[in-house]
């Protein structure tokens, strides 16, 4: 991974100790045990089939999005080793997306159960990855600034891999090592706004508010760094320049693009037909280029999945529009709770679909397009990539019949 050596620390006096937690994490692990120049110890907790191997740093797998018994007791042996550093040694923090649902670590008075259903109900409500993590921060025992405070006076480092909308590392796998500027009144008026019935522990638990997590100012983060070695951002630029240099222009519409993925696949499409039709605000050939986290509020029967529910969303929007093509995954190799990245579209999707007998506003309505684009054979399967920029949105737009990108 070449987004980590280049922000390694120096090597302190005392020990070096890597913990961390996230989709992207065992990776960043074997990358720091590549390059790290002395001796060094870890503990690393990743979703199942996202390991790799590592000689000095312990690689524990469980379960994401929601949370099981292995991702609980591993957190528990992660906030303790934290809490065993001193003054001359370094915590070498790793943290990426999937790290909020994978530190499972209950609060006092909760129990894991507790948090299963809690997670379970914002992962259908449609709530923002900012709004489901300052909840995840108050049911916590270990997130939103809570390992840094149990390290210090230790000097802690974190290497974050971004998958949040605004890049905010109090956002990004909940902020176990960063100052939570939220409360424990926005974590309950999130679950009011969202309907959500929690347990009656959880009601109680942030009724009462007894530990609120360490603020901006808190002593205990004055000796700690957060770095941010990659963003979606960083990806989409990437891409920019590889279309660039195949001959299409480029336009990079936003790496945090928040909101329901069927209205958001509404605003891309109009502006890929003005492209097709008038030629603005680039003439085509051209791509469009997207990134941030769409949510689905699940009111249906399906299993959701933001990308694949943007796509199909795209394809009723664009009604078979000649040369308009589309791609939308996450960029972990995981839509969602699916098992596919996400999906391709083209401009025989809905002919295609209706050959097959599928009617896609249904599937659309009953938050059911996974279904439809496995029929179609149009699922993206990437299995774990191991990196978490978050999802990657492309449509491109052909040039007129005849014409040649390269041109």
């Amino acid at each position: 991974m070449r987004c980590i050596p280049p922000h390694l620390p120096k090597p302190p006096r005392g020990r070096t100790v890597v913990l961390g937690a996230g989709k992207a994490s065992a990776a960043m692990a074997r990358a720091v045990e590549a390059h790290w120049p002395g001796p060094l110890s870890g503990l690393i907790l990743t979703p199942y089939g996202h390991a790799v191997d590592c000689q000095r740093i312990e690689i524990v797998e469980a379960a994401h999005p929601v949370p099981d018994e292995i991702g609980q007791a591993t957190a528990a042996r992660i906030l303790e080793a934290a809490g065993e550093l001193g003054a001359d040694d370094l915590l070498l923090c790793l943290i990426s997306g999937g790290g909020s649902a994978l530190l499972a670590l209950p609060a006092v008075g909760l129990a894991l159960a507790d948090k299963q259903a809690v997670n379970r109900s914002l992962l259908r409500s449609g709530a923002t990855i900012s709004e489901m993590n300052c909840v995840r921060k108050h049911l916590s025992a270990i997130k939103g600034g809570r390992l840094a405070a149990a390290a210090a006076p230790a000097r802690v480092v974190t290497l974050m891999i971004s998958d949040v909308p605004g890049d905010d590392p109090a956002v990004i796998a909940s902020g176990p090592t960063v100052p939570d500027p939220t409360t424990f009144a926005d974590a309950a008026a999130i679950l009011d706004k969202y309907r959500i019935e929690a347990p009656a522990a959880v009601k109680t638990h942030l009724k009462n508010a007894t530990e609120e997590t360490p603020k901006p100012g808190d002593a205990r983060f004055d000796n700690t760094t957060a770095i941010i070695a990659a963003t979606p951002k960083m990806a989409l630029e990437a891409a920019a320049i590889a279309a660039e240099e195949a001959g299409y222009k480029a336009l990079i519409q936003g790496d945090a693009i928040e909101g329901e993925a069927r209205e958001v696949a509404k605003d891309i499409a109009a502006t890929a037909l003005a492209v097709a039709r008038g030629g603005d605000p680039a003439s085509p050939p051209a791509i469009l280029l997207s990134g941030g986290e769409t949510t689905v509020t699940v009111t249906g029967r399906g299993r959701g999945g933001r990308n694949t529910e943007f796509l199909l969303a795209l394809a009723i929007a664009l009604q078979g529009e000649a040369g308009i093509y589309a791609i939308a995954c996450d960029t972990d190799g995981i839509d969602g709770g699916g098992d596919n990245a996400g999906a391709v579209c083209a401009p025989d999707t809905l002919a295609r679909a209706e050959l097959a007998g599928l009617d896609a506003a249904a599937h659309l309505a009953d938050n059911d397009a996974y279904s439809l684009f496995e029929k179609l054979d149009d699922l993206v399967m990437t299995g774990p990539t191991l990196t978490n920029v978050n999802d990657f949105r492309a449509v491109l737009i052909e040039g007129p019949p005849g014409d040649d990108a390269d041109a």
